[in-house]
């Protein structure tokens, strides 16, 4: 080989043989390249998280609705996976991301009273023959930056709701849902959303937007879509966040019947590394949404009234550190009350209609109808200690208590919940729980 065919063949050795390096070192990128936006960059993430439980009480009337417990039998215990996620976000370039999720979340477990509307309205996610199964959670594209500080994001995603801010520094999801979420409103929705900040730089003030068809990842049914929107705004070197959100979408709309629901949402937090407290309330105006039936029927006839009434819910916690890095402590109390038109004086029951603030009672031998008791408020406490022995893995024995109690008089009270009317006023679900929790690739 002369002088000039072996430099020539060196050059072009050493020209692939870097671009053999480059591509390798391409695709086996690390976390921190797809962190900063590196093009063509992926990460895969995952966490798992569920229970030993051990219920102690049951409510004598199953009340709770779509509560993880409702129709769970006295002394019942379970080994239980409450979530498992499989995520994977792609950076295609500067200014295209992608995520997508799979989610298994077992919302209405195995032993709720037969027959109630609980264990009939739907499976959660289980098939047929009672296995857990997966689904499409998130799937979207974010546009970066269509204008400074704000994204586009077409697609299933994480709506305004709680996800992106409150359920984040409540932290502890693993142990229950927001409050807002208790009563599903959607935390994902397939739809066009615009998240930003109005100051990119310091990011102390932003706001998210979302037009969505609010059947989270089930198609469409209707025409009516749902609107979210939040503000917030972080102050003290961002350690107390400001958070308003709002929602509205109707729920039928004829000449003869409009129905809706509107949410207007609060939220404050001291947030620390060593402690965190917060508050969330919520009231949703629920218009022309309950059918109250009168004692006596009015001599204008007919044997109820359409009325609008608001379903209210407040939330405080707190949680902080007792060992750094190993040792936490939490507890929350929330308040619920489905309705705001009782009159005992009036009216003998009532029968809502929207989904997740219709709660029923399921006394066996009984049917989903308007002659139970939708009146009832509910008081929920949860507490406990997050033991963490290795970053990313947490264990965490826990309290889970609701306590149920009609707003019912005693006569109607004693004609709606029969022999069970003494229970009515007072009775509750109480469950004791080693919670397990773990994350990968976060």
């Amino acid at each position: 080989m002369n002088k000039k065919l072996r430099s020539a063949f060196l050059v072009a050795l050493a020209f692939f043989g870097a671009r053999s390096v480059s591509k390798a070192q391409y695709l086996n990128v690390s976390d921190s390249a797809f962190n900063a936006g590196t093009p063509m960059t992926g990460h895969l993430w995952g966490y798992m998280f569920g229970d030993y439980y051990y219920k102690s009480h049951a409510d004598a009337l199953d009340r709770g609705g779509s509560n993880q417990y409702t129709g769970i039998p006295k002394d019942r215990n379970a080994f239980q996976f409450r979530r498992i996620y499989l995520g994977y976000d792609f950076n295609i370039n500067k200014k295209f991301s992608t995520e997508f999720l799979l989610a298994a979340e077992d919302n209405f477990p195995t032993g709720q009273v037969s027959g109630s509307a609980v264990s009939t309205a739907a499976a959660g996610d289980e098939l047929s023959n009672q296995k857990l199964s997966l689904y499409i959670k998130l799937a979207d594209l974010r546009i970066k930056n269509i204008w400074n500080g704000t994204d586009l994001v077409i697609g299933q995603q994480a709506t305004p709701a709680f996800p992106l801010l409150s359920e984040k520094i409540w932290n502890y999801r693993s142990i229950e849902r927001t409050i807002a979420d208790i009563r599903r409103t959607p935390s994902y929705d397939l739809g066009v959303g615009l998240q930003g900040t109005f100051d990119p730089k310091t990011k102390n003030y932003g706001y998210n937007l979302l037009v969505a068809n609010g059947t989270s990842a089930k198609p469409e049914n209707d025409n009516y879509k749902w609107f979210y929107g939040d503000v917030w705004a972080k102050f003290f070197n961002q350690k107390f966040i400001v958070d308003v959100y709002g929602d509205y979408q109707r729920l039928n709309w004829t000449s003869t019947w409009h129905h809706s629901r509107q949410m207007l949402k609060g939220y404050l937090a001291y947030n620390t590394a060593p402690l965190t407290i917060g508050v969330e309330g919520f009231i949703n105006n629920l218009k022309n949404d309950v059918y109250a039936f009168y004692k006596e029927t009015p001599a204008s006839g007919g044997d109820s009234a359409v009325l609008s009434s608001k379903a209210k819910g407040i939330s405080a916690y707190i949680h902080g550190d007792i060992v750094k890095n190993k040792l936490r402590f939490f507890a929350r109390y929330d308040h619920y009350n489905p309705i705001s038109v009782v009159d005992n004086n009036k009216y003998s029951h009532y029968l809502q209609n929207t989904g997740n603030y219709n709660d029923e009672t399921f006394i066996s031998g009984k049917t989903y109808t308007a002659d139970h008791d939708q009146t009832y408020s509910q008081n929920f406490i949860t507490a406990g200690l997050d033991f963490t022995p290795y970053k990313n893995v947490h264990i965490m024995p826990n309290i889970w208590y609701n306590h149920y109690k009609t707003q019912l008089s005693d006569d109607l009270n004693n004609t709606i919940n029969g022999s069970l009317a003494g229970k009515a006023k007072g009775d509750y679900d109480m469950v004791y729980r080693i919670t397990f929790y773990y994350t990968f690739g976060k």
